[in-house]
């Protein structure tokens, strides 16, 4: 290193009282240190430290080092100047000798200097010289750097080094607390699992979004004619305004609910309204109006019900079929049932009015999905019927032998890859990227294209009944996170037991059995934390989505599929009895069965991690959300097992 790299403009010493003048010699460099030049008769008093002060050079006006700004900051030099008034009068002279030839010395005499210092240097001088250089050398990388580099350099820890910085100083909490740190890193684990750890975190939609009241209902189909909004639903609560929250509470509320999800920590209330058993629900906690989340849930006692998830009260009861309503979906503007009274209804779940009765099949209608263009409906008759809603048209689709038990549509973004083809110009418009799933007790699933009107792939495996289906968007899997995935299920094989919900009334005691509950080892904390901030550090890199089939049967299994190829690509052995229902996301899967209990899945390992046991009857139906489990079963009863909030078990 050039000599001119490590000069730097010391502070000047200090004159004795005897001849106070400025230090006028700019040909050496001034010590750093207070030398005081004798008078003739040795006898002359030491200035004050405001005559030392009345000569020094501002050091704004001077270029000085890291370490020479940090000592004037600090004012070390006052400290060391109160050490040498303690010395009698000649060892001061003899020491600022010393010091005043140092300090007019060239930077190469200076090392030479040291270096004869270090040779006549006992152990007791070097231990010492060792106890200080450890903590001169020391330098704050953030007090020199600019913030820009300084959040770069965080930009590589983890969540768990973060928030250890943030406890150093004030001014590191400020960096370690900023909001673009934890923006990546929320990035990187929300509603997705990170490529590199495998954990995910619940994205939380509800409390994400900033709901606003509107007095005005929500607006209804082009089909429909509107009608006012019941005060039943009317919000009392005032309009919310836009807040921000930092991102580090956003992560820290997250994490807590992945962790509750991990060690099955949750807590269950229970619904109860329906006479018979709940066959079909769902549930939306991102309505902008009512305020309240909803839940509606279809029955064998042929009402349909609407329910506050909140206050757990039932807001409406909707009559009109004549025997048990097996399917249901709702949006913002409808609600529509399927029903064994072999009709479908669309509803306006608000007011309670049924809008239109459809007419097709020849005899209960089981399943049903419908997006912004096109309905569909399975039915005992072994047809699916497909609706078109803006043409008013149908059409039927025959391959089933036996009850068709779940349809799904899907925009497929690649029709060529299933062979699409246009129908002809008198037939029902349907968008040639629109496939359906269809599932039946025949054992198999078929793909149809909707344009042409025929099945271009079937799905078999199955050796029971398949009853639900669940159709899920994935990233691919990086290699990396899967061998310290098989490693930690070949090594875990732990279970953990907890009671939960009402212990005064014993039909609301439910059990949760965690499967490998000490699975989430240091090493799993560590490595959620692990991942580089990818997005500040510049290495990002697009992950690419592929679509999965999931299916559950009254053979006892769950199957993934691989759409592309037909096959079953894992098959999820655990439940001893029929599957009846599978809700599943990017971060779990849970399946509900005849033998009274729920799974909850990590798919990707095909493990169960945990159990819930608390209906008297099958599982008949389930929702998942990202805090949430809800389910519904022949003894009647819906379930809400909540895994939100600080909960201890």
């Amino acid at each position: 290193m050039e000599t001119s790299t490590t000069e730097c403009d010391t502070l000047p010493a200090p004159r004795l009282a005897s001849g106070l003048t400025p230090d006028l010699d700019h040909n050496r460099s001034p010590s750093p240190f207070p030398i005081f030049e004798p008078s003739s008769s040795g006898s002359s008093p030491l200035p004050t430290i405001s005559d030392i002060e009345m000569y020094t050079t501002p050091t704004a006006q001077r270029k000085l080092c890291v370490r020479h700004q940090r000592m004037a900051d600090e004012g070390t030099n006052l400290k060391l100047q109160q050490a040498l008034d303690a010395l009698p009068v000649q060892e001061r002279e003899a020491v600022n000798a010393i010091w005043s030839g140092f300090s007019s010395s060239s930077h190469p005499r200076r090392e030479l200097i040291l270096q004869g210092i270090l040779t006549m240097c006992c152990f007791s001088q070097l231990s010492l010289l060792t106890e200080q250089l450890g903590q001169l050398i020391r330098i704050d990388p953030f007090t020199v750097l600019p913030r820009e580099v300084s959040l770069r350099v965080l930009a590589y820890l983890d969540a768990t080094s973060l928030c250890r910085a943030a406890q150093v100083s004030k001014q590191w909490k400020s960096l370690a607390d900023d909001d673009v740190l934890w923006r990546g890193i929320c990035e990187q684990h929300i509603g997705q699992k990170c490529l590199k750890c495998g954990w995910g975190l619940p994205i939380l939609e509800r409390k994400r979004a900033v709901r606003t009241n509107s007095a005005s209902p929500s607006s209804s189909p082009p089909s429909f004619p509107p009608h006012p909004t019941p005060d039943l639903f009317v919000s009392e609560i005032p309009d919310a305004l836009p807040f921000t929250r930092p991102w580090k509470d956003v992560y820290s509320e997250r994490l807590s609910v992945e962790r509750n999800w991990r060690r099955g920590r949750c807590s269950v209330r229970t619904l109860r309204g329906h006479t018979d058993g709940v066959m079909c629900l769902q549930f939306d906690e991102t309505l902008q109006h009512p305020s309240f989340p909803i839940l509606i849930t279809g029955s064998y006692d042929r009402t349909v019900r609407v329910w506050n998830i909140e206050t757990g009260l039932e807001v409406r009861c909707l009559r009109g079929h004549t025997r048990a309503v097996r399917a249901l979906q709702f949006d913002e503007a409808k609600l529509i049932t399927g029903s064994m009274d072999h009709t479908i209804r669309v509803w306006n779940w608000r007011s309670g009015e049924c809008i239109r009765t459809l007419e097709g099949h020849t005899e209960g209608v089981v399943c049903l999905n419908f997006d912004s263009n096109v309905l569909a409906s399975g039915s005992v008759d072994t047809t699916v019927k497909v609706w078109n809603f803006r043409t008013g048209e149908a059409f039927t689709l025959r391959g089933h032998r036996d009850w068709v038990n779940s349809v799904r549509l899907w925009e497929s973004e690649d029709p060529a890859d299933v062979e699409m083809g246009c129908g002809s110009g008198s037939e029902p418009r349907i968008c040639q990227d629109t496939l359906l799933f269809s599932a039946s007790d025949d054992g198999t699933i078929r793909l149809w294209d909707l344009a042409r009107r025929t099945c271009v792939r079937q799905f078999t495996g199955h050796v029971g009944q398949v009853q639900s289906l669940k159709l899920l968007e994935v990233d691919e899997r990086c290699d990396e996170g899967i061998g310290r995935q098989e490693h930690r299920i070949a090594d875990s094989n732990m279970a953990h037991i907890a009671q939960v919900g009402n212990p005064t009334n014993p039909f609301e005691v439910c059990t949760v059995i965690t499967h490998d509950a000490n699975s989430e080892s240091m090493e799993d904390i560590q490595s959620l934390d692990r991942v580089t901030r990818e997005v500040l550090a510049g290495s990002s890199r697009k992950r690419a989505k592929r679509p999965v089939l999931i299916s559950g049967s009254l053979d006892n299994t769950i199957k993934v599929w691989d759409i592309d190829t037909a096959k079953a690509t894992q098959t999820l052995f655990g439940h001893i009895e029929g599957v009846w229902a599978v809700a599943s996301d990017k971060l779990r899967l849970i399946s509900g069965s005849h033998d009274r209990t729920i799974k909850v899945w990590n798919r990707e390992e095909g493990r169960c991690t945990a159990t819930l046991v608390g209906h008297r009857g099958a599982v008949t139906c389930l929702g998942l959300g990202e805090d949430k489990i809800i389910s519904g079963s022949d003894d009647g009863d819906i379930r809400i097992w909540s895994f939100a909030g600080d909960i201890r078990l």
